[in-house]
C-alpha cells in the first residue's frame, strides 16, 4: 500500500475505530482515513477481552466528564452506529447490551475519607452517586458482609456494563460505511522528517504517506511511539477474568469493588470477577494465559469474605486480556506530541479505555479538524505533563 492518506490511525480497536467514526462523520473533514490494525481477528485486542464496564466514579473531573458523555452516547449506540441507508438495512441495528446497574465502591475506615473526597468531586461534576453506611449497605444488599466496611459509594445512574465486542464491531462497521479504509498489517516504522511524521512503514511491505498519525495501539502503543523516537510510559499488563456460578440469586446487583481490590458483577445467571496479581507478579508483556492460581490464592478468599454465598462457587470459564497501563499516573495520554506535532496519542487508559472510546473519538477528531478541543477540554491528559513531572493521579483505579 503506497497511497497517501490524510490520517493514519494505528490500532483498530474501540479507541481507534471511534476516532475514525467521529472524524469521518465530521462535516469539516473531507480527507482519507486509514486504520492500520495488526490483528483483524481481534483475538488479543483489549477491546474484545475487556469486562466492558463504565462508571462515573473517578477522582479526576475530566474522566467523569468523559464517562458522562460516553454513557449518553452508549445509550443511543444503535442510532449512532446505524448504517447509511445506501449501505445497510435498518435490520442491521447494533445491540451493545447496555446494562445500567451502577458501581458499588466499599471502603474501610482507612480509605473512607478518600471515598468521601472522591464523592464530592463526582457530585460537583453531576454524577448521580450516593454514600451508604454499613447499616444502609446491609439493608440494601442483604447478601453482602459489611464487616470492616465504614462506607460505600453507589452509582445510581449512568454506570453499568455492556458488550465490548459488539461495540468494537459496530464502530468498525460504521467507520467502513463512512469510507474509512482498514489495513490488516503491522506498523514497523515511522518516517520522521523535520519534526513531522511523513509516512508509516508496514510489515508486509509498502508505506502509507500521511499528514497525521494517531497512536491508538493500546498495549502496543509504546512500541509504535518508539518508531518515532518517542518514549511512551505505557505497558501491557495481563489481567485474568473468571466466570463463576453460585447459589446466590440477586436482582439489581451492581459491580462491587472490595477494599482488597477484588471486584465482581453479574453476567447473565453467573458472575464474573477479577483481582490484580501481587505487585511482584504484575510484569509487563506476560503471555495471555490465565493464571488459575490467582483465583484460588487471591480472588476467591476475597469474594467469600465479602459475600458468604461465594464460599461455594464453581468456575466455568476464564480469560486473560491486557490493560494498557500508564505507569506514571494511571491516566490517559491524549493529544499531540510537543515536538512531533502531527503525532497524536490516544492510549494509556489503564483499564478505562473502552468506556471512554466515544469521548476520545470526539476529542481526537476535534484536534484533527479544528486544531483544538471544542466540546471537552482534555488538555490535562497531554503528553507534556509526563516530561514536566505533572502527574494527574487517578485515585479510583480498579487494579
Amino acid at each position: 500500500m503506497n497511497r497517501p492518506v490524510d490520517v493514519a490511525i494505528v490500532g483498530g480497536g474501540a479507541i481507534g475505530s471511534a476516532i475514525a467514526c467521529f472524524l469521518a462523520a465530521d462535516p469539516g473533514f473531507g480527507g482519507r482515513i486509514s486504520v492500520i490494525e495488526r490483528d483483524p481477528t481481534y483475538r488479543r485486542a483489549s477491546s474484545a477481552l475487556s469486562a466492558a464496564s463504565i462508571r462515573q466514579q473517578f477522582s479526576t473531573p475530566e474522566n467523569i466528564r468523559m464517562s458522562r458523555f460516553s454513557f449518553d452516547w452508549l445509550r443511543q449506540a444503535d442510532r449512532h452506529l446505524a448504517l447509511p441507508e445506501a449501505v445497510g438495512a435498518s435490520s442491521d441495528a447494533v445491540d451493545i447490551g447496555l446494562h445500567e446497574a451502577g458501581y458499588l465502591y466499599l471502603a474501610t475506615a482507612t480509605s473512607a475519607l478518600l471515598l468521601q473526597a472522591n464523592h464530592e468531586t463526582q457530585v460537583a461534576e453531576g454524577a448521580d452517586v450516593t454514600l451508604l453506611g454499613p447499616s444502609q449497605l446491609a439493608a440494601r444488599f442483604p447478601w453482602l458482609a459489611v464487616d470492616g466496611i465504614a462506607l460505600g459509594s453507589l452509582g445510581l445512574a449512568g454506570e453499568g456494563w455492556f458488550d465490548g465486542y459488539a461495540l468494537l464491531t459496530g464502530l468498525r462497521r460504521k467507520a467502513r460505511s463512512l469510507g474509512v479504509e482498514y489495513v490488516a498489517d503491522a506498523v514497523i516504522g515511522l518516517g520522521v522528517e523535520r519534526s513531522r511524521i511523513r509516512s508509516v512503514a508496514l510489515a508486509e511491505g509498502g508505506t502509507v504517506a500521511c499528514d497525521v498519525v494517531v497512536d491508538a495501539a493500546g498495549p502496543w502503543a509504546r512500541e509504535v511511539a518508539r518508531f518515532g523516537g518517542v518514549d511512551l510510559p505505557v505497558e501491557a499488563r495481563r489481567r485474568c477474568v473468571f466466570v463463576f456460578e453460585s447459589s446466590l440469586a440477586v436482582s439489581g446487583c451492581p459491580l462491587v469493588i472490595d477494599p482488597s481490590g477484588a471486584w465482581f458483577r453479574p453476567d447473565g445467571s453467573a458472575f464474573i470477577g477479577a483481582i490484580a496479581p501481587a505487585e511482584s507478579d504484575d510484569l509487563a508483556d506476560l503471555p495471555l494465559e490465565v493464571d488459575r492460581r490467582l483465583f484460588e490464592d487471591r480472588l476467591w478468599p476475597a469474594l467469600a469474605g465479602r459475600v458468604p454465598a461465594f464460599d461455594a462457587v464453581r468456575v466455568t470459564n476464564a480469560w486473560a486480556g491486557y490493560y494498557e497501563v500508564n505507569t506514571v499516573d494511571h491516566n490517559a495520554i491524549i493529544g499531540p506530541h510537543p515536538e512531533i506535532t502531527n503525532l497524536l496519542f490516544a492510549n494509556g487508559f489503564s483499564g478505562h479505555g473502552i468506556q471512554h472510546a466515544p469521548a476520545v473519538g470526539r476529542a481526537i477528531s476535534e484536534l484533527v479538524v479544528h486544531g483544538r478541543y471544542v466540546s471537552l477540554d482534555l488538555s490535562v491528559f497531554a503528553y507534556e505533563r509526563l516530561a514536566a513531572g505533572r502527574r494527574v493521579v487517578e485515585r479510583n483505579i480498579i487494579g
